[in-house]
């Protein structure tokens, strides 16, 4: 018999979230951003639920690769552009747009074939300070690849750092426009968060991520709150049922202590899983369709909930980690993490099939 533990992941609810970006920033080209094997729902999977986009963003030239060679026409962005020269042929070869952050990346311009020309998203650093020219760099780093015969478009883009907090984006956007000018190019600057919250920053072309899987960029808010539909949903069940009397200990470290007499359910998903280790007593789950916390530390291969007031559940019961009816901020939050981290974090040996 097969260990229960199982991802779901919805088409329809990306689909869905898609809408919800083109009712928000009705007026920019989308970009989704399908990193990170699709945040962990499946590079393949997120990119046929959201083949209405006009393009895709990503990191690695070979799921760019993949994509095309599955029939993608669209834009294909990397989104950390090129790592050496010698990924150039191929990226020209397979029409894939580049982000150009440092002088070193204009110099890798130069491996493009003869009569090879693409599409160049030039990110400027307006205070993330991770990638990006700065502003005394900008105005000269344009000028350059402007005038190369291999750079067909040029779209400035800058990363917001606090789009998802009360700081804001006006600070960045003042300084994306003193770094740019007077020059009139189509922008990509929003992410997630600004497409929310700041329609001012919409653009051209926007960049949704986590939202895209049903997933709040804001600490204060559920994706369902956002009008999100949650597109992964982690599963298990109870194997097995433990009763503790008051000063009982469960797991290791024994850091749950029983107040009272406690039935334990020990659930087959732990942190070899992509559960977080560090998540604490009090953890939100649900068994058997009732709301229900965990207990204790969380094992490679387990971890305990709470089960004394769920009288029917027993082994076999079925275990919701995350997803459909418990979101996966709740979970997130409770560990002292985000939801970005758990659906990304899931691990390869967790079977994932279509919902």
């Amino acid at each position: 018999m097969a260990r229960p533990i199982l991802a779901t992941v919805d088409a329809a609810a990306m689909a869905h979230n898609l809408g919800v970006v083109r009712a928000r920033a009705p007026r920019a080209g989308v970009l989704a951003v399908i990193k990170a094997n699709g945040y962990g729902h499946g590079l393949l999977r997120a990119a046929g639920a959201l083949a209405q986009a006009e393009g895709y963003g990503l990191l690695e030239l070979e799921s760019a690769v993949r994509l095309r060679e599955g029939g993608w026409r669209g834009r294909i962005l990397l989104l950390e552009g090129a790592f050496d020269s010698p990924e150039l042929p191929i990226i020209a070869r397979h029409d894939i747009a580049l982000v150009v952050h440092c002088r070193e990346q204009i110099g890798m311009l130069g491996a493009l074939p003869p009569g090879a020309a693409l599409d160049v998203f030039v990110k400027i650093n307006t205070g993330m300070n991770r990638l990006g020219f700065t502003a005394g760099a900008a105005a000269g780093a344009l000028a350059e690849l402007r005038a190369r015969p291999a750079v067909r478009s040029v779209t400035l883009m800058t990363h917001f750092a606090n789009a998802d907090d009360a700081r804001g984006v006006a600070w960045q956007m003042d300084a994306f426009e003193r770094a740019i000018g007077p020059v009139a190019l189509p922008r990509s600057l929003a992410n997630s968060a600004a497409i929310l919250r700041y329609p001012e920053t919409h653009g051209d072309w926007v960049r949704p991520g986590v939202m895209l899987y049903g997933c709040s960029p804001f600490a204060e808010a559920t994706g369902a709150e956002l009008g999100l539909r949650p597109a992964m949903t982690l599963t298990s069940g109870v194997i097995a049922v433990q009763r503790l009397e008051r000063g009982d200990t469960v797991g290791y470290g024994g850091l749950f202590t029983a107040e009272r007499a406690t039935r334990v359910g020990v659930v087959a998903c732990g942190y070899a899983d992509g559960y977080p280790r560090h998540a604490p007593t009090g953890t939100p789950i649900v068994i058997a369709g009732t709301l229900t916390r965990t207990l204790g530390r969380v094992s490679m291969d387990m971890l305990c909930a709470d089960l004394t007031d769920i009288p029917g559940a027993g082994p076999g019961s079925p275990a919701v980690l995350w997803g459909a009816g418990l979101p996966v901020e709740r979970v997130a939050a409770a560990a002292g993490t985000i939801g970005y981290q758990l659906l990304t974090a899931l691990a390869p040996r967790v079977p994932v099939v279509a919902a």
